[in-house]
């Protein structure tokens, strides 16, 4: 129970430093410079921005974010997973509230660097929340849901949308910043597929003399299948097993070292995979 307790303490505490990383980012690099990150974050500085500039109101950050994203968390608390959504909004909402009073230090007025640098942060703070089982929201929770229930890739819907609010940010406050604004958002991207690799997914070649104890270390570490193939060392002329898998990037570690634990003299080849198509278990999300 008290394992338990602080296990869900630390994962609550992780979300909390990426919610002040990500609020921070916000006020410090992206309303500084007039920069928009992808997703409802994007949306909200965009009508943020437009009612300051052509109506003169102040509207703050999470009377915004918030309410937009209410509806994909509902649709997560019944389709993804209760825990997951509880973290998320939990994140959602203090990310809210930091970027409401976290104060812009005017670190820099140079905004390649506000684009580099709050690309890194927010790809940080993202993917820091991802890894404790929680989400930034908005369009995280639909993608996750189609792709899940569907079994179909969002990325090319997000992205499209991502398209229009950048358009429309380069209409109403110029090009400039929605340029840069692309600028943040690949490396942001680029940190976070850096960072978390859950839905990357590499291949063991496994040649060893202990088949069945090699499997079982698969199937207990990540609870993937594995398939063993019969063949011929040609240097020994000898018959030799080879196991195959295929896995999540970030079990890979672990099931490695178990593997080595079990046969130290298992010679294993690893292969990213770039598609992967028929049944593949998913860890869900609780």
């Amino acid at each position: 129970m008290l394992k338990k307790i602080g296990k869900e303490t630390f994962h609550i505490v992780c979300v909390l430093i990426a919610a002040a990383m990500y609020g921070f980012s916000i006020n410090n690099f992206l309303h500084s410079a007039g920069l928009l990150s992808g997703g409802f974050t994007g949306v909200s500085l965009l009508f943020q921005n437009s009612m300051l500039k052509f109506f003169g109101i102040d509207i703050p950050f999470s009377l915004i974010y918030i309410p937009l994203n209410l509806i994909p968390a509902i649709i997560s608390f019944i389709f993804i997973g209760k825990r997951f959504t509880v973290y998320s909004m939990i994140m959602i909402v203090m990310t809210s509230v930091f970027a409401d009073v976290i104060p812009n230090m005017n670190l820099t007025n140079d905004i390649l660097l506000c684009a580099v640098f709050g690309g890194i942060v927010n790809g940080t703070a993202i993917a820091l929340c991802l890894l404790n089982n929680a989400t930034s929201g908005g369009t995280d929770f639909i993608s996750i849901f189609i792709s899940e229930r569907y079994g179909r890739d969002a990325w090319n819907y997000i992205f499209a949308g991502n398209v229009v609010v950048l358009t429309c940010s380069a209409l109403l406050f110029g090009w400039t910043g929605a340029m840069y604004s692309i600028i943040l958002q690949f490396t942001s991207t680029s940190v976070i597929q850096m960072l978390y690799k859950r839905y990357q997914k590499q291949t063991l070649f496994i040649i060893t003399d202990k088949p069945e104890e090699i499997y079982e270390v698969i199937r207990e570490c990540t609870n993937h299948d594995g398939t063993l193939f019969k063949g011929i060392g040609l240097y020994k002329n000898a018959e030799r097993n080879m196991v195959y898998s295929v896995v999540s990037s970030d079990e890979i570690r672990r099931v490695i070292s178990k593997i080595k634990s079990v046969d130290p003299a298992a010679f294993v080849n690893v292969m990213k995979s770039e598609e992967i198509m028929g049944n593949f278990y998913r860890r869900p999300n609780s």
